[in-house]
């Protein structure tokens, strides 16, 4: 389960954002995850339980945020949105497309309590 050792990386980025930041704990935090991140969601979630036991963020709420898949045509210049396994163009069909979005594991926001 590869989503443990990610929630492990994540909690040494919070614990380091609280150092840096005087901060007594983690109150909430976003992460944008995308369907072709090869991570899924709801492991993260409870892997996320686990790694946070005993960190500055061990009561924060994770808000998982599911970002779509969306392919710009090099075709026709149109931006649209695609499913795993066809990224082709929704407006004229191209295959010739390049991903914007959907492969995304990133850190977006962190709320902070300080003292």
């Amino acid at each position: 389960m590869h989503e443990l050792a990610i929630c492990n990386a994540l909690i040494g980025q919070l614990e380091k954002v609280a150092r840096e930041q005087n901060a007594v704990k983690i109150v909430a935090l976003v992460v944008r995850i995308g369907p072709l991140s090869g991570v899924e969601s709801d492991l993260l979630q409870r892997a996320y339980l686990v790694a946070s036991q005993g960190s500055v963020a061990e009561s924060a709420d994770l808000v998982l945020k599911l970002m779509p898949i969306r392919v710009y045509c090099r075709d026709c210049g149109t931006e649209s949105d695609a499913v795993i396994n066809r990224l082709i163009c929704a407006d004229c069909g191209g295959w010739k497309t390049r991903l914007i979005s959907g492969d995304e594991l990133l850190l977006e926001r962190v709320e902070l309590e300080r003292e």
